[in-house]
């Protein structure tokens, strides 16, 4: 496995296809969804087998303030779920965070991730928002 920031039309593509398929795609979001306004100025990285060019597993970071950065649409696909795919990326935007000056980073994250964010030492926060109707989401942080 190899984890890289996209940088050609046809990593993009892969990229956001991943990023649809599994965060917008079971909600019935229309194409499109998964891009927000910000992505321009947040660093992407993405998880690719390097046997078979497939991407793996998505995932963002950009910085909110000086010292605080948010990770945002961790996603992985199904065939790589449970193999620590998941936890390689974020530890890959832990270094790129750190190396932007944050000393937090924070996430919004969907009630099933939390605890995948506590067995990788991020503390629960607070509840935030419900996505599309149904996803609650919760605010935790871990300190870089």
């Amino acid at each position: 496995m190899q984890i890289l920031q996209p940088s050609t039309f046809h990593e993009f593509e892969q990229y956001y296809r991943l990023r649809y398929e599994m965060l917008r795609m079971p909600w019935y979001q229309p194409q499109g969804s998964e891009r927000v306004e910000d992505d321009a100025t947040a660093t992407h990285l993405m998880a690719v087998n390097e046997e078979t060019g497939e991407v793996m597993g998505v995932a963002r970071v950009h910085m909110e303030t000086d010292t605080e950065a948010q990770l945002r649409f961790l996603a992985v696909g199904p065939k790589y779920q449970n193999k620590q795919i998941g936890r390689q990326l974020l530890h890959a935007v832990e270094d790129k965070a750190r190396a932007m000056g944050a000393t937090d980073l924070i996430v919004q994250a969907r009630e099933y991730a939390v605890n995948f964010y506590k067995r990788n030492d991020f503390n629960l926060e607070q509840e935030t928002y419900l996505l599309f109707g149904e996803i609650q989401h919760y605010q935790m942080r871990k300190h870089l």
